[in-house]
């Protein structure tokens, strides 16, 4: 279990009011008194202050120092000082920015952020969002509302000394500590820990990677190894250092939440799958198509599509062919077109969201290969049928829910042409080490990689139909031994 610090000056501030952290003087730490315990120990830094040299700014010094993980940390300390870096909010967090402060009516506002919460609800979203930007216990959010586009900016963000921290707010105060360091039950609760893994899902997803029914057979093996899991959801952004493992089991796009989860995680040295690298890598398929392509490895004739080429496209690839957007996902995104009036219309659509795009030959088949790969392994194999009618496994526009996605079968990686394991092992070679979902054609016996997929779905009852809890046993032994090793 991770050991979790809160130095104060004064600890008596918050003697005896948590269960899940120990409060310690700023002098004891400094003294070396906790000096051992590597990464698995959190500090969360509410000293006075943070200016250079003082005790407040050596504390988060020495916990990188001795190996723990400082909240904040000195890097984040520089940045709270840094302007152009406190007024460099991305467009999400902007979005969210001009949402949550609409109905004011000033020119002026000042947001303080407590463990990740505020004392009014509807600002939660943004005091997370924030407080995941600028990992700290304690912050003070300045805004202001430009003249004349009547937009919102973030003028300034810094710590708030335990001092300044008005009388009226230190019950929540204290509320917002406990719940950020309390462990909501799981099916893997345990009383002593090795390792702890958070899940992160998204509830709102109509075709999420993993049902309700997969996940829990994910815990069940984790906890074989003294592991506990935790379903977290994108408001938990700021208890992510509480853990030593992300599950991402939310379906991926790099400008998304997915992403900023993994990011963040593999800078706190976490064992993270998806790793961001591996996101960045699969979810473009301009990227993928060129990685695929410098490396041989075999795909289906595609070229990289843009407003100046349109014209030859047909030439060279024949029709029909498939058009595909960038960050497609479950079919989304991706287009047969068998006319060169399909083709101009679907490709104008399509460049309105991107510019560039995806032309792939058109490979009939009755199925996909479903090659699941984890570092460097196969790890099993499916045949994904097209859906009912449909040249795709997904038909995202069928009436009847029942032909929205073709059938499936599992198949011992022994019965699999050697040739297809082959290419899909290949594929993720030059990707990552990490869990990949590879979809291969089989044409003339011979492999066509479609595309490597970074969050592949594991059901329950579908992709562990064969290997049943040794698929999640696989897994779970994955995050165990990465976990070790640090």
């Amino acid at each position: 279990m991770p050991r979790n610090l809160i130095i104060l000056e004064r600890p008596e501030q918050w003697a005896d009011k948590l269960s899940n952290a120990e409060v310690v003087s700023a002098h004891a730490y400094l003294t070396g008194a906790y000096g051992t315990g590597g990464r698995r120990v959190r500090v969360y830094n509410l000293c006075q202050s943070y200016r250079y040299q003082s005790a407040g700014y050596y504390i988060s010094l020495l916990a990188e120092a001795r190996g723990h993980q400082p909240y904040p940390s000195v890097s984040t300390i520089q940045d709270m000082r840094s302007a152009a870096i406190a007024r460099s909010l991305s467009k999400g967090v902007y979005d969210l920015l001009q949402s949550s402060l609409a109905t004011l009516k000033g020119d002026q506002f000042v947001l303080s952020i407590y463990f990740g919460k505020n004392l009014a609800k509807r600002y939660d979203r943004l005091a997370a969002r924030l407080a995941a930007l600028f990992p700290s216990p304690l912050l003070r959010a300045q805004f202001s509302r430009k003249k004349g586009s009547g937009k919102w900016h973030l003028t300034s963000i810094s710590a708030i000394p335990t001092e300044d921290v008005p009388a009226d707010h230190w019950d929540f105060v204290i509320e917002a500590a406990h719940l950020f360091f309390k462990r909501p039950p799981s099916s893997s609760s345990l009383p002593n820990p090795r390792f702890s893994i958070a899940i992160l899902t998204d509830s709102s997803e109509p075709k999420p990677p993993s049902d309700d029914k997969a996940l829990r057979r994910f815990a069940d093996a984790a906890r074989k190894l003294r592991m506990e899991t935790e379903i977290i959801t994108r408001e938990d952004l700021p208890r992510l250092g509480i853990f030593d493992g992300l599950f991402i089991r939310a379906t991926t796009s790099v400008n998304h939440f997915t992403y900023r989860f993994a990011r963040q995680a593999e800078a706190k040295g976490m064992t993270v799958i998806d790793d961001p690298v591996s996101i960045v890598r699969c979810t473009n398929k301009v990227f993928l198509s060129e990685i695929l392509t410098r490396h041989k490895v075999p795909t289906p004739r595609t070229r990289i599509l843009y407003r100046e080429n349109l014209a030859t496209i047909e030439t060279e690839l024949g029709l029909p062919l498939i058009l595909k957007l960038p960050d497609s996902a479950f079919s989304i995104g991706v287009q047969k077109v068998s006319t060169t009036e399909e083709l101009r219309a679907a490709a104008k659509e399509m460049f309105s969201a991107s510019d560039l795009i995806i032309a792939q030959e058109y490979l009939p088949t009755d199925f996909d290969w479903r090659i699941a790969v984890l570092e460097g392994y196969p790890l099993f194999a499916c045949k994904y049928f097209m859906a009912r009618g449909h040249w795709q496994i997904y038909n995202n526009r069928a009436a009847v829910k029942r032909d929205q996605s073709g059938d499936f079968e599992c198949v011992p990686l022994e019965l699999v042409p050697k040739q297809i394991v082959q290419a899909a092992v290949r594929a993720c070679e030059v990707i990552g080490r990490g869990l990949y979902g590879v979809d291969v054609k089989e044409i003339d016996g011979r492999p066509s990689v479609i595309e490597v997929n970074d969050n592949p779905s594991l059901d329950a009852d579908v992709e562990d139909r064969l290997l049943r809890e040794r698929l999640w046993d696989r897994l779970a032994e994955t995050f165990y031994r990465r976990m070790e090793a640090h």
